[in-house]
C-alpha cells in the first residue's frame, strides 16, 4: 500500500505549533533551526509563542506552515522508517502547502522552499494593505450558484472571485474585504448551509494577487530546482507531475488562479 500527502495552507496555524516536535525529535529540531537560519529570525519562537498577531502575518504563517509539515515528515523518516520512495504515490498541498510538497518531493532544497515562501508572503502582502483583503469558505452550495453569488456580492471596484474549489459543496471565495463580507451576508439566498471566514490576511488566488504572481516569476529564477522524485498534484492542474519547470509554472499560476 502506498500513501497520498497533502499539506495544509494558511488559515490552519495556531501559536504552539511545533513545539511537542521540537522537544520529541532531534529530525524535526534540525528543521526548524534551519529555517531560523536561512531566515535570520526567530521563526520558531513566534511559532511556539506568538503573538497571534504576528504569526497570522503571510510572510511569517507560511514558512512557519512549511517547516511544521516537513518536521512532520523528516520525523516520520528518520524515527519511524518512512521510506517516500517505497511507500508514497504522490504529494499535493493546499496554496502553500504546495511548496512543502516540492520540497518533500526534492523539487527544492528546505533552505530554497523557505526563501520563497518568505518572499511569496511578502509579496502576497504588499499586494493588498492588511484588512483590506479577506477570504471565505461557503458550504453547501454549487460552483455555479458561487459564480453567482460572487457576480451579486461584486460592485464597481470592490469584488470577489471564487478560488478554491475544494470540494462538492464547500469553495472559498477571495477579493475585498466589504465584497467578502457581502457574499457571507447574501449566501443563505444561494442556498449556502455555512459561511466560515478563514484565518488570513490577504485575498490569495484573487487577481488582487499579480503583484506577487510577478514576485515570484523572478524568484524562481534565483533557485535551484529538481524533477520531483515523487509525482506532486499541483493546484491548478490536478494531474500528476514529475517535471521540475512544470511545477515552477504551476506554482505561478496559483498565486492568482
Amino acid at each position: 500500500m502506498k500513501y497520498a500527502f497533502v499539506f495544509p495552507g494558511q488559515g490552519t496555524q495556531f501559536v504552539g505549533m511545533g513545539k511537542e516536535l521540537f522537544e520529541n525529535f532531534r529530525a524535526a529540531r534540525d528543521v526548524f533551526e534551519e529555517v531560523n537560519d536561512v531566515l535570520s529570525q526567530n521563526l520558531f519562537k513566534i511559532m511556539t509563542q506568538g503573538p497571534d498577531a504576528e504569526l497570522i502575518m503571510t510572510a511569517n504563517t507560511q514558512p512557519a506552515m512549511m517547516a511544521n509539515s516537513i518536521a512532520i515528515l523528516r520525523v516520520m523518516e528518520k524515527e519511524y522508517g518512512l521510506d517516500i520512495k517505497k511507500k508514497v504515490a504522490l504529494f499535493a498541498g493546499h496554496s502553500l502547502g504546495e511548496y512543502t510538497a516540492c520540497c518533500a518531493a526534492g523539487v527544492f532544497s528546505l533552505a530554497d522552499t523557505a526563501k520563497l515562501l518568505r518572499i511569496r508572503g511578502e509579496a502576497m502582502q504588499r499586494a493588498v494593505p492588511f484588512g483590506k483583503g479577506a477570504m471565505a469558505a461557503i458550504i453547501g452550495v454549487s460552483f455555479k450558484d458561487i459564480e453567482a453569488l460572487v457576480d451579486a456580492a461584486s460592485e464597481g471596484e470592490e469584488y470577489c472571485v471564487s478560488a478554491n474549489d475544494n470540494s462538492l459543496g464547500q469553495i472559498v471565495i477571495s477579493g475585498h474585504s466589504a465584497a467578502v463580507e457581502k457574499a457571507m451576508a447574501i449566501a443563505p439566498e444561494f442556498g449556502a448551509k455555512k459561511c466560515v471566514k478563514l484565518s488570513v490576511s490577504a485575498p490569495f488566488h484573487s487577481p488582487l494577487m499579480q503583484p506577487a504572481q510577478e514576485a515570484m516569476i523572478e524568484a524562481f529564477e534565483n533557485v535551484k530546482k529538481q524533477n520531483a522524485i515523487i509525482p506532486i498534484v499541483p493546484n491548478v492542474l490536478a494531474q500528476k507531475v514529475n517535471d521540475a519547470d512544470t511545477i515552477v509554472n504551476a506554482l505561478i499560476a496559483q498565486v492568482t488562479g
